[in-house]
């Protein structure tokens, strides 16, 4: 029997705090500082893990988010400690930027400067100086905002390049993981970069950022949307298409990002347009991005028709906020109940109510994957708490 929605809300309100629970318990790094690189399965730190610069800007926005929506200074501690260690370490004090990843000491292992990480940083620092009005995670967040616009914008065909060197020269490999494709525009890239624009434009009122943020709203809407309202994934520096793949947990968050872009630029016909995009994607995902059992598959490849029915953890939630914009939008339940299945399902195959934190993913038949990490470069609090954020606003 499926709970009502009021108690989903509820439910992902109480697991907010259960998340920013587990991290404060099982990811403070007292030897070295900052946080652990690497937790596995079943809840072993992994000793020397090196540590990413994604993991950890999540953890500031993720706590920094959290503050801002209970009102509360309880997590403060690790609020501070996680820009501190983003400042101390990840911080290039020469060429400027973030670095992609340290060793378990803090000393730098990879210096590339990969445009997804600096988008990340805006994300966090923007969200901590919500919180913390310290002046200099602005300026920093700003500085961040000037590199991406100065190094990666494509002032002619538009859109960002993916990656540079360490002195922000041109790099040959620009793969944001060992499983994407080597292209110089990608989708997820440019999401995150839209996300943190936005979040940025709420605290830097700025005539250059407004403008980019216009550009990318438009991107997203006539670019990189199809006509069977999928968002393509991978582009060359002319925006020819070089992928054939459909990913769900990226069709359905974007479609609510794009509307939170359109909604800070102030930008009406973009608004409407993304809203009725928005119930578009989302209709097209309920009908193939939904298995039986009511959970979220993976992808698909277009090429092929094969799907990956894996059940990965984050496009769960952020499933939950997109269908709850398509609500909003239209008042039709079917994005209730689907809604309500969802989070059936992730309660009873991705919360680890043993050790605590979600597991990365289960497939079809709901075996976990026990290879999988709690705590890794891309498995952090951010998706998650931001679900149990949004659905309670």
């Amino acid at each position: 029997m499926l709970i009502d929605y009021k108690t989903l809300k509820s439910e992902l309100n109480n697991e907010l705090y259960n998340i920013l629970n587990y991290w404060i318990e099982n990811t403070l790094d007292l030897k070295y500082g900052g946080f652990v690189g690497r937790i596995d399965h079943y809840n072993n730190i992994i000793p020397e893990a090196s540590k990413g610069i994604i993991l950890n800007t999540r953890i500031l926005w993720s706590f920094s988010a959290a503050s801002n929506h209970l009102k509360t200074n309880e997590y403060q501690n690790i609020c501070d400690r996680a820009y501190d260690y983003l400042k101390k370490h990840f911080n290039d004090p020469i060429n400027e930027g973030l670095y992609w990843e340290l060793d378990f000491k803090g000393n730098t292992t990879n210096s590339r400067k990969q445009i997804y990480a600096q988008a990340f940083g805006i994300y966090a620092l923007s969200e901590y100086y919500m919180f913390s009005k310290n002046e200099d995670a602005k300026n920093w967040a700003t500085k961040l905002f000037k590199l991406i616009e100065k190094h990666a914008k494509d002032t002619k065909k538009l859109g960002y390049l993916e990656a540079f060197n360490k002195d922000w020269s041109p790099i040959k490999d620009m793969r944001l993981s060992e499983k994407d494709m080597n292209a110089s525009k990608t989708m997820n890239t440019h999401l995150h970069i839209l996300e943190a624009y936005t979040s940025l434009a709420k605290i830097y009122d700025n005539d250059d950022l407004k403008e980019s943020l216009t550009v990318l709203t438009s991107l997203f809407l006539n670019t990189f949307l199809n006509k069977e309202n999928h968002y393509e994934l991978f582009f060359d520096d002319d925006w020819n298409l070089l992928s054939h793949s459909v990913s769900y947990g990226h069709d359905i968050e974007a479609a609510w990002l794009v509307i939170e872009a359109a909604k800070q630029i102030n930008n009406n016909e973009l608004l409407k347009k993304a809203n009725k995009v928005a119930i578009d994607v989302a209709n097209t995902f309920l009908a193939e991005g939904i298995d039986t059992e009511g959970a979220v598959i993976n992808e698909k490849n277009i090429s092929t028709n094969h799907k990956d029915t894996d059940r990965h953890w984050w496009p769960q939630v952020e499933a939950l906020v997109g269908l709850k914009y398509a609500y909003e939008l239209t008042n039709d339940n079917k994005y209730i109940n689907a809604s309500q299945k969802i989070w059936q399902f992730t309660k009873n195959n991705l919360l680890d109510s043993k050790n605590g934190e979600w597991f990365f993913r289960v497939d079809k038949l709901g075996n976990i994957y026990k290879n999988e990490d709690k705590v890794s470069m891309w498995k952090a609090p951010y998706h998650t708490s931001r679900a149990c954020i949004m659905l309670n606003n």
